[in-house]
């Protein structure tokens, strides 16, 4: 078999979470590139967001539509799939951008794999970590951060009026072949059931408005991908095993373990993952 690359470009985007860099999803660029070596990648690693992560979800969007209109018309590519993958509140920048017209008119119809690390799909609303829920609310006072106000959906007084469950009403992840979720109990930055998009305990018990608006958003996402035959969604979840040292204990080892772990990465494209990239 030939080792040269052969089909259609493939565009894969990779977007970086909170506070983060182009550089962050290296490691997911060169395993893929290794899985599939006879795949013509194209790889956007974007950093038009990586100034400042504390913006609010609609002007992060924005920019990363631009900023993919731009690479495609830049350097004249013509990819016959585009694929997104992306890190924790990166997911909620690609949603986002995937509700921008220009874009979405460009790219919808080579929507290919859509692969979400430990992404907050749901928020961080009914967190479990109260260490972690204090020190986002210290950065979000320190940075007056609107997209961390956004993600614990405090952005106004009604759930329903809120930046997280107006996107959870908008289309985007219906439009890919793979929807792929991986999440780890072990994260405590990222709620388990947000990064699963499912129910939790807390929210079915949780007859207030917020709980109400929050099993919606869930049906919201969900059910456009089950009513999609020809869509394949899995949810991954991760174990990973740390030294006792702050970093697990705050749930932040298993946060960026998606990033950094190359032994985890390696396994995930080449036991599972790689094939929704063929």
């Amino acid at each position: 078999m030939s080792n040269s690359p052969r089909g259609g470009l493939h565009l894969v985007i990779c977007v970086h979470g909170l506070d983060g860099n182009r550089q962050d999803l290296r490691l997911v660029k060169h395993y893929l590139e290794m899985a599939l070596p006879n795949e013509r990648f194209e790889f956007l690693m974007s950093g038009v967001n990586e100034e400042d992560t504390f913006l609010d979800f609609k002007s992060m969007g924005e920019k990363l539509a631009e900023e993919i209109v731009e690479y495609i018309d830049c350097y004249c590519l013509q990819p016959t799939k585009v694929s997104f993958i992306a890190h924790s509140l990166g997911n909620i920048i690609v949603r986002t951008a995937l509700t921008m017209p220009r874009l979405l008119a460009l790219i919808k119809p080579h929507l290919y794999t859509y692969l979400s690390l430990s992404g907050p799909h749901l928020g961080t609303t009914y967190s479990d970590s109260g260490l972690v829920n204090m020190g986002m609310w210290v950065i979000q006072k320190l940075k007056k951060s609107e997209s961390l106000m956004q993600l614990g959906m405090k952005d106004h007084s009604d759930p329903k009026s809120t930046f997280m469950y107006k996107l959870s009403e908008e289309p985007g992840l219906e439009f890919f072949k793979h929807v792929l979720l991986v999440s780890s109990m072990q994260d405590k930055y990222v709620p388990y059931h947000s990064a699963r998009i499912e129910l939790c305990k807390s929210a079915t018990k949780d007859n207030s408005s917020t709980g109400r608006s929050y099993r919606n958003m869930v049906n919201n996402l969900l059910q456009p991908l089950l009513k999609n035959p020809s869509l394949t969604f899995i949810r991954y979840d991760t174990f990973y095993t740390f030294p006792t040292n702050t970093n697990s204990v705050i749930g932040r080892a298993a946060h960026i373990a998606v990033l950094d772990s190359e032994i985890f990465i390696e396994k995930f494209f080449l036991v599972s993952a790689c094939k929704y990239f063929r």
